[in-house]
């Protein structure tokens, strides 16, 4: 029952990690001279980068 609450508790951080992630970018990519990023290209972004390194930090986690 606890991994359900903590699947819950993660929603809120997504759509904050999503936009975070779509200001941050938003500054970088003028200078970079790279296109903006709209909000739902940034969650497309999100999701892959939670999706590829939490298998990694589950990895982690159980040797400890």
């Amino acid at each position: 029952m606890g991994g359900y609450f903590r699947i819950l508790a993660a929603i809120p951080g997504f759509f904050l990690s999503s936009f975070l992630f779509m200001l941050l970018w938003g500054v970088i990519a003028p200078i970079l001279n790279l296109p903006t990023l709209s909000y739902v290209n940034s969650m497309l972004v999100t999701i892959t980068l939670w999706l590829t390194v939490a298998p990694l930090a589950a990895a982690g986690g159980k040797h400890m």
